[in-house]
């Protein structure tokens, strides 16, 4: 069985979303619904005390990750402000592709923890906390690695049935 190489694969992900617009939007949302799963996964570790991880606490109060999202989502708005990473100052596409990523990613930490700000106490694996999950599925929706990024995949299929 033949494989499509990792060369082409880069061809196709160059040629389909050549729009800068649509590889940030593709982008942001790869990093959303990754740092969702990894945000949910890492939790679940920290409760059920497997692993590495351990709830983080400054001064004796506990840092929900939500302000870990909230801080990339205004440094990513900072930098779109002053037009880094808008593909508006030249040839900035690592910066555009990081910028985005950042988004992505810090706007599932901060969802997911939306049930947090909606009922004002730590409702996390509480009833109330499934409200975070919403969130992030409407918000994913509008990201939607599918809408976005459907010229890749499509191509990427096509080029899987040519072999």
């Amino acid at each position: 069985m033949r494989r499509i190489s990792a060369h082409r694969v880069a061809e196709l992900y160059r040629s389909e979303l050549a729009d800068p617009r649509r590889e940030r939007l593709f982008l942001s949302s790869v990093a959303f619904f990754s740092a969702f799963a990894a945000t949910r996964g890492i939790t679940h570790a920290i409760r059920h005390r497997v692993g590495p991880f351990r709830n983080v606490a400054l001064g004796g109060h506990h840092v929900h990750h939500l302000v870990f999202g909230i801080a990339g989502l205004l440094g990513s708005g900072y930098l779109w402000l002053v037009q880094v990473g808008t593909g508006r100052r030249g040839h900035d596409d690592v910066l555009s592709g990081a910028t985005s990523l950042i988004y992505g990613a810090a706007s599932a930490v901060t969802l997911d923890e939306f049930a947090l700000w909606l009922n004002l106490e730590d409702v996390y694996w509480a009833k109330q906390g499934r409200e975070s999950v919403d969130a992030v599925v409407f918000f994913g929706a509008l990201l939607s690695m599918g809408l976005w990024g459907h010229p890749f995949f499509r191509a990427l299929v096509r080029e899987a049935r040519r072999l």
